[in-house]
């Protein structure tokens, strides 16, 4: 397979196409959707089974309209909805000439957005309140575009989209964009990691070295791309999260020696753990349980270095041993000038990004449905390419970091 040397990928947000809309706006607008729908296709079905009060109701967007503002108010006004709704879809159900018209997408919207937020009652409906809702990357946010979705990323919140820009960056070569993979605003960026290396392959432009920043790693990640395409994957491995560690002081994995091959640890005062368990996490990743004796832990003179536990021994949680070992020295080489120089690198790819915002307008979708802006995040990419090329092409020299002018004159000095 080609080599093109280095390449590097990070992500931003991008807006959808449709407004931000509360709960309560959310409901209204889809209701008002689907009869718009059902007035262009069964126009004479759907005035025989409206009430005349729903013109007042859903006759112009929602957002348009002064919703009550106290809370029982509020739900009042929801429960109307929600029984107005019901009201609609009993009669789509009921009748056997609306068969076509039940599959249609924006009639299935408007289902999936009633079972979601209202419970059907004997004799009317209740609005679910929160803590029933399924989780926020979940959620119908449009009835205009049911794949934008709600998402935050550390301050920063949007529905709609992310979208993944990996480019070549070799000192010697034009700065390319290979790949753009548009997702789901809810995904985070680890687990696109190696559906990107997979088109990659399938384009055979995979890179030998991929530097990414720490949302795309994990140690499982970094051994399969190395084993499967033969990548190196440069970014900062995941802290170590441990008490001791943060307190850096005590005894973290670190400090237990393993012997792979015989399946047992050694405690920094020489005790043999007991139990080695291979089985499954949480997020049903491989692990290995071990726990070391009660009998040596409970008498042990610095069991408060290695445990919070009052009674309870020492227990330990590992990775298998290949991504235990990539995990310990990607931890170990963070802090090596050579590693910061090979990373440093992943700074250019925040360059490409701002380009496509800025001169691009990357951020904002013009289009409904994850398909569609994919294809223009393509175009996109294929539009920044091209002018790199002609300035490649002319001799024009590639954009640097901007320094200030303070920051060059106390470099000089």
């Amino acid at each position: 397979m080609k080599s093109r040397g280095k390449q590097r990928t990070d992500s931003t947000h991008i807006l959808a196409a449709v407004h931000d809309l509360s709960l309560l706006e959310l409901v209204g607008e889809t209701l008002r959707a689907v009869l718009n729908d059902l007035a262009t296709v069964v126009p004479s079905w759907l005035s025989t089974v409206t009430p005349p009060e729903w013109l007042g109701r859903y006759g112009r967007r929602i957002e348009e309209y002064r919703l009550p503002r106290a809370k029982p108010a509020r739900e009042a006004y929801a429960v109307q909805v929600g029984q107005d709704g019901f009201l609609l879809l009993d009669a789509l159900e009921h009748d056997p000439e609306m068969m076509e018209v039940r599959a249609r997408p924006l009639v299935s919207i408007f289902r999936t957005a009633w079972a979601q937020h209202f419970e059907r009652l004997e004799g009317g409906c209740r609005w679910r309140p929160g803590s029933e809702l399924p989780p926020v990357g979940e959620r119908l946010c449009s009835p205009y575009d049911p794949e934008a979705h709600y998402s935050d990323k550390r301050r920063t919140q949007w529905v709609g989209y992310k979208v993944h820009l990996t480019e070549t960056c070799d000192d010697d070569a034009v700065h390319l964009i290979v790949h753009t993979h548009s997702g789901p605003a809810e995904v985070p960026d680890v687990a696109s990691t190696g559906d990107i290396h997979e088109a990659l392959a399938k384009k055979n432009l995979l890179p030998t070295e991929h530097v990414v920043d720490a949302g795309y790693m994990d140690a499982e990640l970094v051994v399969s791309s190395a084993v499967k395409h033969n990548i190196t994957l440069i970014g900062p491995a995941r802290i170590n999260g441990s008490w001791q560690s943060k307190a850096n002081q005590g005894y973290d994995q670190s400090h237990f020696l393993i012997d792979w091959e015989h399946q047992f640890a050694t405690c920094p005062q020489g005790h043999r753990s007991t139990k080695w368990r291979p089985g499954k996490d949480a997020f049903d990743s491989d692990i290995i349980a071990l726990q070391f004796s009660r009998t040596d832990c409970s008498p042990c003179p610095v069991r408060s270095l290695c445990t919070r536990s009052a009674s309870t021994p020492r227990h330990l949680g590992l990775k298998p041993r290949d991504q235990y070992e990539a995990l310990q020295q990607g931890r170990a080489q963070r802090s090596s000038p050579d590693w910061r120089e090979r990373y440093d690198v992943r700074a250019g790819i925040e360059g490409t990004l701002s380009q496509g915002i800025r001169s691009y307008g990357l951020r904002r979708t013009r289009y409904i449905g994850l398909a569609k802006t994919g294809l223009q995040h393509a175009g996109t990419a294929a539009a920044i390419n091209i002018l790199r090329v002609v300035n490649w092409l002319d001799g024009k020299q590639r954009e640097t970091t901007r320094t200030s002018r303070f920051a060059t004159l106390c470099r000089s000095a």
